[in-house]
């Protein structure tokens, strides 16, 4: 992902000796702690019954830029190993795309050479270096207090009740403020794994106390920006910023945002624009919403085509597979919301230190 201030690069496939990451860009001295890494790795993993039976310890390994237990202004190069890799399926089915998964389009691209196995460089498994990307990027947004939370918004069909930004951020739940609605979650997820099929949901991205300015038109949009970066994520096929996809069904008279002043500050009564007009933050929270699909890798019976017989065939998966991927996107859905916000904070600063010299 490619910022103006601050850049990252994915690298490995999912059944390859690792994955990493290599980030350039972030400033000289934040200080680095790798349980705190590690943690947030962690929880990427997700909840173990819904989630891939593939064990990996996700240690992360620093190759550089990072000296003394602090950056050093150096690209960053961190990377993972994978232990837990079984492969020998994936040779069966070399031959079969996976219904919903890039294995064709993948073959098509690379002239047959793509890593096939386990989705190759295609793999929610690259997201342990997005993960890695943020931690970074949350550290120098805690500078200046801002705050990133996200939260399982709704699973199949079974949506939270209307939260409100304190109930948000201030939870302690790893997954939903809303805990009866969670519960009814987590029945939706174990029905699919039941019936060895899969479910998707939504994501919610909260962003506090980032300062009206950043971002700009058309280039420069932090809404394009973040959607960007939302859509970069695997899984992911809808994206929404306030009302959203309700703007459309709705008057001007209705959704405006008017403003008025409290505590000093210029504000908006309401929030209906999500915090950002013309692609720059307003001072209110950013609120998003991202659509996940559901997992493609299904126990269940599905066509497709045979590539070398060019025939009609039918594919029964096996393997270890995720019922539902929300509840490890979200430190994910975190990650790159705060890798956004801190590239466009460090383009701002630059401007303010300029404008102070004036």
């Amino acid at each position: 992902m490619m910022g103006r201030m601050i850049r990252f690069k994915l690298f490995g496939e999912s059944h390859g000796k690792v994955v990493g990451v290599l980030i350039d860009g972030i400033p000289p001295g934040i200080k680095v702690n790798v349980e705190e890494i590690k943690k947030e790795l962690e929880r990427r993993k997700g909840i173990p019954r819904f989630s891939t039976k593939r064990r990996e310890p996700d240690e992360p390994i620093i190759l550089s830029g990072v000296f003394k237990g602090r950056t050093t202004g150096a690209p960053i190069v961190i990377v993972v190993e994978n232990k837990d890799v079984d492969s020998s399926y994936y040779e069966e089915i070399r031959n079969l795309p996976r219904p919903g998964h890039a294995d064709y389009p993948a073959r098509i691209k690379y002239f047959g050479y793509n890593d096939y196995r386990g989705g190759g460089h295609f793999s929610g498994r690259l997201t342990l270096g997005m993960v890695i990307a943020g931690y970074f990027a949350r550290k120098i947004l805690e500078r200046y207090d801002i705050k990133v939370r996200a939260y399982i918004k709704r699973i199949g069909k079974v949506e939270t009740k209307d939260l409100s930004i304190e109930e948000i951020i201030e939870s302690d739940h790893p997954y939903c403020p809303d805990e009866d609605a969670f519960e009814r979650m987590i029945w939706e997820m174990e029905d699919a794994r039941k019936r060895g099929d899969s479910v998707g949901g939504i994501i919610e991205a909260i962003a506090v106390n980032v300062p009206p300015g950043l971002g700009g038109p058309y280039e420069e949009d932090i809404e394009a920006d973040l959607a960007s970066a939302f859509f970069r994520i695997p899984a992911v096929k809808g994206v929404e910023f306030g009302l959203g996809f309700k703007f459309a069904e709705s008057r001007g008279s209705e959704v405006n945002d008017h403003y008025t002043i409290k505590d000093g500050k210029i504000v908006t009564k309401t929030n209906n624009h999500g915090g950002i007009l013309g692609g720059i933050t307003t001072g209110m929270p950013i609120i998003a919403r991202i659509a996940f699909k559901p997992t493609p890798s299904i126990y269940l019976p599905q066509r497709t085509v045979d590539l070398e017989k060019m025939v009609e065939s039918e594919i029964r998966l096996r393997g270890r597979f995720d019922s539902c991927i929300v509840p490890k996107a979200v430190p994910v859905v975190e990650a790159v919301m705060s890798f956004v916000l801190a590239d466009h904070l460090l383009a701002r600063k630059a401007w303010e230190a300029f404008m102070a010299n004036l």
